[in-house]
C-alpha cells in the first residue's frame, strides 16, 4: 500500500486512541470486552455430544434387535455342533418332543438327532436338510419356556421361534432365511413372516 491508499486519521480517531490508551493498561484487553462463548457452543463439546448421541443410538438399535438369551445360546450351540452327524436317539422320541403327530416322519433329510444341554436347559436337537431351503437346526426344550413367536438375524444366523401344535416353543436356526420358512411350514404349518 502506498501512503495515498491509507485512510487519513481524523482528529476524532487520534483523540479516541489517546483516551483508550490512558483508560486501559497496555497488554491484554479486559475480559468484559471479549466475546463470551458458552461451554455448550464450543466445537469440541458439540463433537463429543454428537459422538455420544450416535453411539447411544447404535447401541440401543443393537440391543433392540438382540434375541432372547436362550436363542443366543441356541445359536452358539448350533455353531459348535454344526459338523456333527448321526442319530443318538430314536426318531419317534424326537418327533414326540417336537409335538409332531404320532406316526409322522421327521421332515427333511435328518443329519443329527440328539439330546443336548443349552445353558442348563435340556433340549432336543434336530438338524435336518430341506431340498428347497437348506440345513435347519430345530431345538425343542424339555422345560416350559416363555418365548414369543419371533424371528431375526444374529451372529450371521437367521433364527425363528415358533410354537408347536401343543404350544411348545421351537427354536429354528439356519444360515439361509428360506430354510426357516420351509422348516416352519413343515413343522407347524406356518411360514416365516416376511
Amino acid at each position: 500500500m502506498t501512503p495515498q491508499d491509507t485512510p487519513q486519521e481524523t482528529a476524532f480517531d487520534l483523540r479516541a486512541r489517546a483516551e483508550l490508551a490512558l483508560a486501559f493498561e497496555p497488554g491484554e484487553p479486559p475480559a468484559h470486552l471479549l466475546r463470551h462463548t458458552p461451554w455448550h457452543a464450543r466445537r469440541g463439546v458439540r463433537r463429543v455430544l454428537a459422538a455420544l448421541l450416535v453411539s447411544g443410538s447404535a447401541a440401543s438399535a443393537v440391543f433392540a434387535m438382540r434375541p432372547p438369551e436362550i436363542v443366543r445360546a441356541a445359536i452358539e450351540h448350533e455353531y459348535y455342533e454344526r459338523t456333527l452327524r448321526g442319530s443318538f436317539m430314536p426318531e419317534a422320541e424326537i418327533a414326540h418332543h417336537l409335538d409332531l403327530e404320532p406316526g409322522k416322519v421327521l421332515p427333511g433329510y435328518t443329519q443329527l438327532m440328539r439330546p443336548c444341554d443349552i445353558d442348563g436347559t435340556k433340549a432336543y436337537h434336530l438338524t435336518t436338510f430341506f431340498e428347497k431351503g437348506g440345513i435347519v437346526t430345530v431345538l425343542a426344550f424339555e422345560q416350559p419356556l416363555s418365548l414369543a413367536d419371533n424371528h431375526g438375524w444374529w451372529a450371521n444366523m437367521y433364527w425363528q421361534v415358533v410354537h408347536s401344535r401343543e404350544g411348545r416353543p421351537l427354536v429354528l436356526v439356519a444360515q439361509k432365511k428360506q430354510a426357516l420358512a420351509v422348516a416352519s411350514k413343515a413343522l407347524v404349518g406356518s411360514e416365516t413372516p416376511r
